[in-house]
C-alpha cells in the first residue's frame, strides 16, 4: 500500500505555524509545552503529517498572537495540487521560504539595512548569484 501524502492545506497550515513560531523565536518545545504536547507532535503539525483540530488551532493562534485566519492566508486553491509544485511567485513559495530558518534570518537581516541604495545592491548581488548558480 502506498504511503499517503499530507493534504496540501494541512501542509500549508503547518508551514504557517512554523513560520510564525520562528518569527517569534519560539522553539518547538516551548509551543509543545504550552499545548501539553511533545515537540514531535508539533513537528508533525508543522509538516502537515497530522491535522490540527479547530480547538487546537485556536490555542496555537492565541499563543502565537495571530488570528486563526492567519494560518489559511495563501492556502492552495486546488486541493489536489502538490504543494511542492509551485512557482517562484506563488504565495506557497513565499510561505515555504519564510518558514525556513535561513529565509527568516535573511528577511530579518535585510530589513535592518536602512540605506535604500545598499539594499538594492544586496538584491542585485543575490540575483546575480542566483543566475550564475543556474549555469
Amino acid at each position: 500500500m502506498a504511503k499517503k501524502s499530507p493534504d496540501p492545506v494541512d501542509r500549508h497550515v503547518g508551514a504557517r505555524i512554523r513560520m510564525r513560531r520562528l518569527m517569534l523565536t519560539f522553539s518547538q518545545t516551548k509551543l509543545a509545552d504550552t499545548l501539553g504536547l511533545t515537540f514531535q507532535q508539533v513537528q508533525k503539525y508543522e509538516k502537515g503529517v497530522n491535522r490540527v483540530s479547530a480547538s487546537r488551532l485556536q490555542h496555537i493562534a492565541s499563543f502565537l498572537q495571530v488570528p486563526v485566519s492567519f494560518f489559511f492566508e495563501g492556502t492552495p486553491i486546488n486541493r489536489n495540487e502538490d504543494a511542492n509544485n509551485f512557482n517562484a511567485l506563488s504565495p506557497e513559495y513565499v510561505t515555504a521560504f519564510l518558514s525556513s530558518t535561513d529565509g527568516l534570518h535573511l528577511v530579518r537581516a535585510f530589513t535592518r539595512i536602512s540605506n535604500r541604495a545598499l539594499r538594492r545592491s544586496v538584491v542585485k548581488l543575490v540575483e546575480q548569484i542566483a543566475v550564475s548558480a543556474q549555469d
